[in-house]
C-alpha cells in the first residue's frame, strides 16, 4: 500500500478516515465525533504506517532497482542504527512520504510479516467476499490473532504441502511480536462449564458467516495494530485473565508448557521461521517492558507472565544471533517484573528439571559473558553500568532461586535465635554525636525475593544444578570491588551492585567485598572514638589492643577479651593490634596472624577439655560433658570472629554441621556423615535392615555415651525412653531424634555460646548473605590445596633479584622438592598461616627480596607483608640447609 492507497476500510468507523493529501489531515480530526473505538482504529493506523516506514528503512522493500530515497533498497541509501531508523519512520509518517511496496522476492523474514498487516485494512475493505476470497484469508490466517499447537500444525501442514512457509512466517511475526496475542496463546485446555456451553451455542446461532468473517477482520485490524498503551490496558480488561488466575495454584500458569516445548522442537529446525522468532522478540520486548514499567500491567491481568514462560521455553535463546538485540531487550523487559511475578516463575521453573534449569542459566550467563568480553570495562567504563549485564544479572536471580527451591530443601530445622539481643556499644556512635539516625542498626540484609518465597539458600541441602555454574568468571574480573560495594552500601535505584546477587561471584570477590565492609566498619570505629574522645576528653584508643605473654597467651587474651564483651562490645569492631610482652615485633598483621594461631593451638588442645578430637576424621566437636563455663565459648566465638573480621586465617578442623548451625540451621542425620561416620554407618543399617529391627537388635530409645572420666550417661530420647522398643515403624523417628541429640541438644549450651560470642563481631557484616556455610568455611579456615606452581607464577620480587635470577631458580627447584609438612612450613614462616587464602595460593602475592650477598645468615620474612628476605647464597645446597633451618626453628618476633 503506498501513500495513495491510505483509504480506510468499511468496517471502520467513518471518523476514521484519512486524507491522501498528507498527514496533516490525520492529526486534525474533530475530536468531539470520536468515540474510543474509532479513536483506537486511528491510532492503530497511524502506528502501522509507522512501523512500515520503519522497516522500509531497515529492511528496505526487496526491489534492487528501487529509487525511493528513503528506502533501504535504494542504491545511495546510507545504513542506519535502529534507534535512528525509529525516530526518522516518525518524521517520514508526519510528512507523508512516499512508502514502497513489497517487492516479491522480500519473503522469509519479518517482512513478510509486515507485508501480511499492511493489507489487513484493505482485506477488509469490501465487506461482501465471495466464497473464493474467504478461502484466500483463511489460507494467509489474516484472522489468527493468537496460537494453539493444533493451529500451528495445521498453517505448517498447509504450508508444506505448499511448500511455501511464509503465511506461518507471518502469523508467528504477527503473535509473538504481541504481547495480547501471546499471552493467550497455548492455553491450557480446560471443560467448559453448562452455562458456557449455552452462551457459545447461542453465539454461534446468532452469527452467520459473513458476520463472523468481519467480526474477525475488525478484530485483526484492531488487535494487531493497537499502541502499546491501549494494548496493556485492554490486557487488563480481560474477562478471562483475572478468573483463570484465581483457580491456579501459586507455582501454576494457564499456559500448556508441554505443547509450546512441542511446537518449538518443530518449528526452530526451520532457519526462516527461527529468524521469525527472533524479529517478534525484537519488536515484542520493548512493549513489554512499557508494559511493565509504566501501566502496572501484570497487577491487572497475571497471565502476562504467560509471554515470559513461552519465550523462555525458545531453546535458541542462547544462540549468537539473540546476544546482540533480542536477548538483551527481553532481559531488560523481564526484570521490570514486580516481586511477586518474579516469585511466580521462581515456583514454577522449580518444577523444570535440572537440564532445562541448566539451559536458562547458560543463556543467561551466556549474554552476560559476552557483553563482558565484547565491553572493555575498567574503574570509568563500570559493567555496574551495562543495562544488558544488570537486566540477565536480574533474570539469573530468579533462575536461582527456582533452581533453590527446586533442590533438596530443609526449611523446618532452623536454630533458635538469642533470647538475649546482642549489646549494643554503651558510646554514642559518631551518627548519634552529629544528631543523626545510625544507619546500620537495621539488621542483616535480606533480599526481597527471597522473603517473598519464604525461603533462604542456606535451607538448600543440594540444589537441582549446582551453585558454581551461577558465578561468572569473566564478570568477576572485571567488576571493581570497591565502586561496587559503594553501590551495595548506599542502597540507590539507579545503581546496581552485585553483591545483592552474590550467587554470581566467586568467593574470592565476595571475601573481597566483606574485607572492605570490615575495614570501613574499622575507619568508623576509629573516626568515632577521635571525635568521642574529643567531646568526653577520654584518653583515645583507636584500636584493640591486645598485649599478651606467649607463655599465658589463653589467659591474657580471654581475660581482657571478656572485659572487652562486658563493657563495651563496640570494640571488638576496631582494628586488632597484638604486642607480645618482650618482643619488638610491630604488628601491620603479621604478628596478628600468629596470635590467632598460638590461640587456636590452645583453645583446641584436646586436654583442655573444651572440644573432642576425632582421630577417624580428624575433626573436633564440641564437648557436652565439659567443666568449662559458657563465657569461655563466648571468648572462642568470639576469636573466630575476629579472624574473619581482621583477614587472617585459622587452623580450625571443625565439620561442616558447624558453619550450617552458625547460619541458622540445626544440625540432622544428614550432618553425621563427616561430624560422626561410625555412627551414620549404623543408622543407616539400621534404616536399610530387611528384617524385623524390634526382634533382632532390641534397642530402645535410650542412648548412652561416655563423659570425660569413660563413664556412661543414659539419655532418654523420649519420656520412659528404656521402654519404647524401636520398632520398623519408629525407626526413623528414633534416627531423627538421635542425631538431633548428638549435633544440638548436646551441645546446645555450648553452642549457643560459642554462636553468641561469634555474631558479637559479625553481627553487623554481610557475613550471611554473602556466603553459604561451605564458603564460610573457606573464610576461617583458608583453603587445604595448597599450588606451590601458582604460587611461582604470581610472586614479585626485589632488591635485584628477578625470575631469571640463579638463586631465584635455585630457590624454586629446593621448595617444589620439599615434602607436604615442609611445604607448609615454608608458608607459615613467609605469611604467619600455613594455609591458602580464598582462591589458593595463586592470591597470595609474595615477594621474594635481596637480603645481600653470601653470608651464614638465615632468611628471615615480613609475615605482615608476606615478604621473604632472602641472601644471594653460593650454593644450592646451602640454600636449602639455611632455608630449612630458617622454616624448622622459627619463632618469635624481632627488629631487623
Amino acid at each position: 500500500m503506498n501513500s495513495d492507497e491510505k483509504e480506510d476500510c468499511e468496517c471502520a468507523p467513518p471518523q476514521a478516515k484519512t486524507s491522501p493529501a498528507g498527514g496533516a489531515d490525520r492529526e486534525y480530526e474533530e475530536p468531539e465525533i470520536e468515540n474510543p473505538e474509532a479513536s483506537r482504529m486511528k491510532r492503530a493506523a497511524a502506528k502501522h504506517l509507522i512501523e512500515r516506514y520503519y522497516h522500509q528503512l531497515t529492511e528496505g522493500c526487496g526491489n534492487e532497482s528501487c529509487s525511493n530515497s528513503w528506502c533501504a533498497s535504494s542504491v545511495g541509501f546510507h545504513r542506519m542504527d535502529n534507534n535512528t531508523a525509529a525516530v526518522k519512520a516518525l518524521e517520514l509518517y508526519k510528512v507523508n512520504a512516499k512508502l514502497c511496496d513489497p517487492h516479491p522476492s522480500k519473503k522469509g523474514t519479518a517482512s513478510a510479516y509486515l507485508e501480511s498487516t499492511s493489507h489487513s485494512n484493505s482485506a477488509c475493505s469490501n465487506r461482501k467476499l465471495n466464497h473464493k476470497d474467504v478461502n484466500s484469508v483463511r489460507d494467509n490466517f489474516k484472522d489468527v490473532n493468537y496460537l494453539t499447537e493444533e493451529k500451528v500444525y495445521e498453517i505448517l501442514d498447509i504450508c508444506g504441502e505448499k511448500e511455501d512457509y511464509s503465511p506461518l512466517i507471518r502469523v508467528i511475526g504477527r503473535v509473538f511480536s504481541s504481547a495480547e496475542g501471546l499471552v493467550q496463546s497455548f492455553r491450557r485446555s480446560k471443560p467448559h462449564t453448562k452455562e458456557e456451553l449455552k452462551s457459545l451455542q447461542g453465539k454461534d446461532e446468532d452469527k452467520d458467516e459473513d458476520e463472523k468473517e468481519a467480526a474477525a477482520c475488525s478484530a485483526t485490524a484492531m488487535e494487531e495494530d493497537s499502541p502499546t498503551s491501549s494494548s496493556s490496558s485492554r490486557l487488563g480488561e480481560g474477562s478471562s485473565g483475572d478468573n483463570d488466575v484465581q483457580k491456579l495454584a501459586p507455582d501454576e500458569v494457564s499456559v500448556d508448557i508441554e505443547a509450546v516445548r512441542r511446537v518449538y522442537d518443530r518449528l526452530l529446525s526451520n532457519e526462516k521461521i527461527e529468524a521469525a522468532f527472533l524479529n517478534a522478540l525484537v519488536y515484542l520486548s520493548p512493549n513489554v517492558e512499557c508494559d511493565l514499567t509504566y501501566h502496572n500491567v501484570y497487577s491487572r491481568d497475571p497471565n502476562y507472565l504467560n509471554l515470559f514462560v513461552i519465550v523462555m521455553e525458545n531453546s535458541n535463546l542462547h544462540s549468537p544471533e539473540y546476544l546482540e538485540i533480542a536477548l538483551p531487550q527481553f532481559c531488560k523487559a523481564m526484570s521490570k517484573l514486580p516481586l511477586e511475578a518474579q516469585a511466580k516463575l521462581a515456583r514454577l521453573w522449580s518444577h523444570y528439571s535440572a537440564e532445562q534449569i541448566r539451559r536458562m542459566v547458560e543463556t543467561f550467563q551466556q549474554l552476560i559473558t559476552y557483553k563482558v568480553i565484547s565491553n572493555e570495562f575498567n574503574s570509568r567504563n563500570l559493567v555496574n553500568d551495562d543495562d544488558a549485564v544488570v537486566a540477565a544479572t536480574k533474570c539469573l536471580k530468579i533462575i536461582y532461586y527456582a533452581n533453590v527451591l527446586g533442590g533438596d530443601l530443609d526449611v523446618e530445622h532452623n536454630e533458635e535465635e538469642d533470647e538475649e539481643p546482642i549489646p549494643e556499644s554503651s558510646e554514642l556512635t559518631l551518627q548519634e554525636l552529629l544528631g543523626e539516625e545510625r544507619r546500620n542498626k537495621k539488621g542483616p540484609r535480606v533480599d526481597p525475593l527471597e522473603t517473598e518465597l519464604g525461603i533462604r539458600t542456606n535451607d538448600c541441602r543440594r540444589p537441582l544444578v549446582p551453585f558454581e555454574e551461577f558465578v561468572n568468571e569473566p564478570l568477576n574480573e572485571v567488576l571493581e570491588m570497591d565502586k561496587d560495594y559503594t553501590f551495595f552500601k548506599v542502597e540507590t535505584e539507579n545503581k546496581f551492585s552485585f553483591m545483592t546477587c552474590p550467587f554470581i561471584l566467586n568467593a574470592v570477590t565476595k571475601n573481597l567485598g566483606l574485607y572492605y565492609d570490615n575495614r570501613i566498619r574499622m575507619y568508623s570505629e576509629r573516626r568515632i572514638t577521635v571525635l568521642y574522645s574529643l567531646v568526653q576528653g577520654q584518653q583515645l584508643n583507636p584500636y584493640l589492643r591486645l598485649k599478651v605473654r606467649r607463655e599465658h597467651i589463653i589467659d591474657d587474651a580471654l581475660v581482657r577479651l571478656e572485659m572487652i564483651a562486658m563493657e563495651n562490645p563496640a570494640d571488638l569492631k576496631k582494628q586488632l593490634y597484638v604486642e607480645f610482652e618482650g618482643e619488638q615485633g610491630v604488628d601491620e598483621g603479621g604478628v596478628s596472624k600468629e596470635f590467632f594461631q598460638l590461640v587456636v593451638e590452645e583453645i583446641f588442645n584436646p586436654d583442655i577439655g573444651m572440644f573432642t578430637y576425632d582421630e577417624g576424621t580428624k575433626l573436633f566437636w564440641f564437648n557436652p560433658s565439659s567443666f568449662e563455663n559458657e563465657g569461655q565459648y563466648t571468648l572462642i566465638g568470639i576469636v573466630l570472629g575476629l579472624a574473619i573480621y581482621n583477614n587472617c586465617i585459622l587452623d580450625v578442623h571443625f565439620p561442616m554441621v558447624v558453619y550450617r548451625k552458625l547460619m541458622g540451621k540445626k544440625g540432622t542425620f544428614r550432618d553425621l556423615a563427616d561430624a560422626n561416620p561410625v555412627l551414620y554407618q549404623s543408622l543407616k543399617e539400621l534404616l536399610e535392615y530387611e528384617g524385623s529391627v524390634e526382634e533382632d537388635m532390641m534397642i530402645t530409645f535410650q542412648i548412652s555415651q561416655t563423659d570425660l572420666f569413660g563413664n556412661p550417661l543414659m539419655y532418654d530420647l523420649r519420656e520412659n525412653g528404656d521402654k519404647i522398643p524401636v520398632t520398623n515403624d519408629n525407626r526413623k523417628e528414633f534416627v531423627a531424634q538421635y542425631a538431633d541429640y548428638m549435633l544440638n541438644k548436646s551441645v546446645e549450651k555450648q553452642f549457643k555460646a560459642f554462636r553468641r560470642g561469634f555474631h558479637m563481631v559479625t553481627n553487623e557484616s554481610p557475613l550471611k548473605y554473602l556466603f553459604r556455610p561451605e564458603e564460610i568455611e573457606l573464610l576461617i579456615c583458608g583453603s587445604r590445596n595448597l599450588d606451590f606452581q601458582a604460587l611461582e607464577e604470581t610472586t614479585e620480587y626485589d632488591g635485584g633479584y628477578n625470575r631469571d635470577s640463579r638463586i631465584i631458580k635455585e630457590f624454586w627447584e629446593t621448595l617444589h622438592s620439599f615434602g607436604e609438612e615442609q611445604k607448609r612450613l615454608f608458608l607459615q614462616f613467609t605469611t604467619g598461616t600455613d594455609r591458602a587464602p580464598v582462591g589458593g595460593l595463586g592470591k597470595l602475592k609474595m615477594i621474594i627480596a635481596k637480603n645481600g650477598p653470601d653470608t651464614d645468615r638465615l632468611p628471615t620474612s615480613h609475615t605482615c607483608f608476606n615478604v621473604l628476605l632472602l641472601p644471594e647464597y653460593s650454593s644450592k645446597e646451602k640454600l636449602r640447609e639455611r632455608l630449612l633451618k630458617a622454616i624448622t626453628y622459627a619463632k618469635g618476633f624481632g627488629m631487623l
